[in-house]
C-alpha cells in the first residue's frame, strides 16, 4: 500500500511571509488523515512546522502517521525549510513517541501552575522593587543577547536567532519597561540586588518570561524567591494561572519548576532538515 500527501487547498501565503498548506493522507488514493504544513512566524520561513497530523481511528497503528510525517518533511525540504518543528500536548503519547522514533529533539516545554488567593510570602531579607529605567536598558540589552545565543545553539542560524530577538522584544515591550501588563522586579536580599524578573500579564493568566539570579549570588536559593515574587505579582494582579517556558537541557531550572508545583502542558520538537 502507498501512503502519499494530497494537496487540499492552494499554497497560503501570509502577509509576515511564511506559508501553509493542508494536505489529506491517502492509502492508495483513499483518505484515511489530515496533515497541516506551515512555516514558523517567529524562527522565520526558514522553519516549518507540522501544526497537525491526525490519522482517522481505523487507521491508526498501522504507521500510516510516520510515513505521514516523512512526506511532510519532503514537503518542508521542497519550500527550502532547513528545520522542521511540532508541538505535541502533554497528553499527546502517540505524538511523543511519533516525533522520537522520527528523530526530533525535545526543544522546550511549556509549564504551569495553578494559583491560589493568598501571595506567597518571600524569605526573610527579600524583597522586589521595580526596575530603575537604566537597569531596564542594560538588562533588555544583555538579555537579547542571551536569548538569540540561546536559540543558536538549538540550531536555529544566527542572523534568525538575532531577528528573532529582535523581534519578540519590539513586539512584547512595545514601550519598554512601561509596556501595558507588564511587570519588570529587581530582587534585594539585605538590601543587596541578586536578581531580575520580567513578568507579563495576560488576559487569563501571568507568564513569566525571564528570571534570573545574579552570577554572583546563584545557588543560594534566590531563583526560587524571584518564582515565589513572580506568583505574588500574579495574585496581585488577579490571575489565577502563571505560565512559563524552559529549555530542555537546564535541568536545574526545571527542576526548580517541578519542585514548585509547575507541570508541562506542552513540549515542542525540532529535528534538521539538511
Amino acid at each position: 500500500m502507498t501512503t502519499t500527501l494530497r494537496p487540499t487547498e492552494p499554497l497560503q501565503r501570509a502577509a509576515d511571509g511564511t506559508r501553509s498548506r493542508r494536505y489529506q493522507v491517502c492509502v492508495n488514493s483513499r483518505p484515511v488523515g489530515t496533515v497541516h504544513l506551515g512555516t514558523s512566524s517567529a524562527l522565520g520561513d526558514s522553519v516549518a512546522v507540522l501544526r497537525e497530523l491526525r490519522i482517522d481511528g481505523p487507521d491508526r497503528r498501522r504507521g500510516r502517521g510516520t510515513v505521514a510525517a516523512l512526506a511532510a518533511e519532503e514537503v518542508a525540504r521542497g519550500w527550502g525549510c532547513r528545520q522542521i518543528e511540532a508541538s505535541v500536548p502533554a497528553d499527546g503519547e502517540a505524538g511523543r513517541l511519533l516525533a522520537q522514533a522520527l528523530g526530533y529533539a525535545l526543544r522546550n516545554r511549556t509549564m504551569t501552575k495553578p494559583l491560589g488567593d493568598s501571595p506567597p510570602a518571600l524569605p526573610t531579607g527579600s524583597r522586589g522593587r521595580t526596575m530603575t529605567h537604566d537597569e531596564f536598558r542594560a538588562w533588555q540589552a544583555r538579555e537579547q543577547e542571551q536569548y538569540a545565543r540561546s536559540w543558536i545553539g538549538r540550531g536555529v542560524p544566527a542572523a534568525d536567532a538575532y531577528a528573532k530577538a529582535g523581534r519578540d522584544h519590539e513586539t512584547l515591550l512595545p514601550d519598554g519597561r512601561d509596556t501595558e501588563n507588564t511587570c519588570f522586579d529587581v530582587l534585594e536580599h539585605d538590601g543587596t540586588r541578586v536578581g531580575v524578573l520580567w513578568l507579563a500579564l495576560h488576559e487569563e493568566r501571568a507568564f513569566v518570561f525571564a528570571v534570573e539570579a545574579d552570577a554572583a549570588h546563584r545557588g543560594r536559593g534566590h531563583g526560587r524567591t524571584l518564582m515565589l515574587l513572580a506568583e505574588a505579582r500574579a495574585i496581585t494582579a488577579g490571575r489565577p494561572l502563571i505560565g512559563l517556558n524552559v529549555f530542555a537541557g537546564n535541568t536545574p531550572a526545571e527542576r526548580l519548576y517541578e519542585s514548585l508545583g509547575y507541570t508541562t502542558t506542552r513540549s515542542s520538537y525540532c529535528k534538521s532538515l539538511l
